[in-house]
């Protein structure tokens, strides 16, 4: 049986967010959470994606959430999305107005 490890990305700043993470091996993507100082204000969506290592016709959008009135996204999937070697796991959004912001992925990396 594989054995995991639960690993906890996070990051803080008041700019715009273009978190990536370049899977080496296989990913069980659990959870991500955002926490905003306050609405967004700006019609702008929060992306969660995969950009798939076996090219384009794989790529696929997980969760868009419209943010200009919303301070809280917590995506927790039905069962821990697996990404493989190549995949990038990316979360995008705009913040034009510099809310501060602290984002957190919760993934298992199996070994």
């Amino acid at each position: 049986m594989p054995q995991t490890n639960r690993l906890f990305d996070r990051e803080t700043a008041a700019v715009a967010i273009a978190y990536t993470l370049v899977v080496d091996g296989t990913y069980l993507i659990e959870a991500v959470r955002l926490h905003l100082s306050a609405a967004g204000g700006a019609v702008e969506d929060f992306t969660i994606a995969n950009n798939a290592g076996a090219g384009a016709a794989y790529d696929v959008v997980f969760s868009t959430t419209a943010m200009n009135l919303v301070t809280d996204v917590h995506w927790l999937p039905e069962r821990p999305v697996p990404l493989t070697d190549g995949d990038v796991l990316t979360i995008a959004y705009a913040n034009t107005n510099l809310r501060t912001y602290g984002l957190e992925v919760v993934y298992r990396q199996e070994t």
